[in-house]
């Protein structure tokens, strides 16, 4: 049986995975917007140093568990955003059984709080789920091409269980759960080491050391700017009636590797030469998102051209004077939690 809620003011939220790149920017967002935020992160992949201005905040709190072991959360939770897995490749197949359990369990932990307070859930799936798509642009009625046995399953398999998990939850009114398939998101707080291609593209460049293409260059992505899908994000949790279905959230603009490395090389200025190496197994040949259904149910078209984006992001990394080690941009490697005890943040 659900619980009664008691009349009070602010309403919480809680973000799982809040102290990621898209996390943090979501937690801004929210205690911008008048929510009491609860960040839940095992700084895996997420970094003290997103958060550290959120913490003196009075109606900012931080939880450091992983969401594979159940939350007990001692305050009524209004809304809850799984945004809990490591996202890029290098990342989620460095330990591909934590990646498969933080989507599935984590998931489910994270319903099962939806449930027993009422709250609204929103997760974050991936245009992964589409695998290496054989149908474009994809259509979030389109069920995907995935190898599932292959070494990217762990995360494209586990969001797609997720989003069973969630659905299921929805079909048996056990909680009001929305699903948004986010397509590449860049910006500020971007790990300059999590492997993903605006990332290493824009550190080599600044390091002036040869560009890594992938493959001959001509697969496709196509980039959304973090404030973009952040708006994406708050519109599918606020929306009512509950969509029923998921959302693509992403930029509909597609660029080839080759193209976007040249873009870098003439925003940076840097002489780096391009680097070709063999493509990774089941990494898509090409990506783009109809967001015909986000503009119809939400209202919503990402804003920001990709030069724009890749000004803020080449701004953001050049600044990283600090965690320069003999010249090189790397991760902190470690970070002190709140609890003061030290984090060990695999490169």
């Amino acid at each position: 049986m659900r619980r009664t809620r008691k009349a009070r003011g602010t309403k919480t939220v809680l973000v799982a995975g809040g102290a990621g790149f898209l996390g943090s920017h979501l937690c801004e967002t929210l205690l911008h917007n008048g929510w009491r935020v609860i960040c839940v992160d095992n700084f895996l992949t997420g970094r003290m140093e997103n958060i550290i201005s959120m913490m003196d905040e009075p109606e900012f709190r931080l939880i450091e568990q992983d969401v594979c072991r159940p939350l007990e959360i001692s305050e009524p939770v209004d809304r809850i955003f799984n945004l809990a897995c490591a996202a890029s490749p290098p990342r989620y197949q460095a330990d591909p059984i934590h990646t498969t359990r933080t989507c599935v369990i984590g998931t489910l932990n994270l319903l099962e709080l939806a449930a027993r307070n009422d709250a609204r859930l929103l997760q974050a799936s991936t245009s992964e789920v589409y695998g290496d798509p054989e149908q474009h642009p994809q259509r979030e009625d389109y069920v995907g091409h995935v190898n599932c046995t292959g070494p990217r399953a762990c995360y494209d398999e586990g969001k797609r269980t997720a989003e069973t998990l969630c659905f299921d939850y929805l079909r048996a009114a056990k909680a009001d759960i929305r699903v948004a398939r986010i397509f590449n998101t860049y910006g500020p707080r971007m790990d300059p080491a999590d492997g993903r291609i605006i990332s290493n593209l824009i550190v080599q460049a600044l390091e002036k050391r040869p560009l890594t293409i992938f493959g001959d260059g001509l697969q496709t992505r196509s980039f959304c700017y973090v404030s973009d899908l952040i708006e994406g994000l708050m519109r599918l949790m606020d929306i009512d009636p509950n969509p029923g279905k998921p959302i693509n959230l992403g930029n509909p603009g597609e660029f080839t590797i080759v193209r976007l490395a040249a873009l870098v090389k003439t925003m940076t200025g840097t002489k780096s030469d391009l680097k070709f190496l063999p493509l990774p197994q089941d990494d898509p040949r090409r990506r783009q998102p109809d967001i015909s259904r986000a503009k119809a149910l939400l209202g919503w078209a990402p804003k920001v051209p990709l030069r724009q984006g890749l000004t803020q992001t080449i701004g953001y990394f050049a600044g990283l004077e600090s965690s320069r080690v003999n010249g090189r941009m790397t991760p902190i490697a470690k970070l002190r939690s709140a609890s003061g005890r030290m984090q060990n943040i695999p490169a």
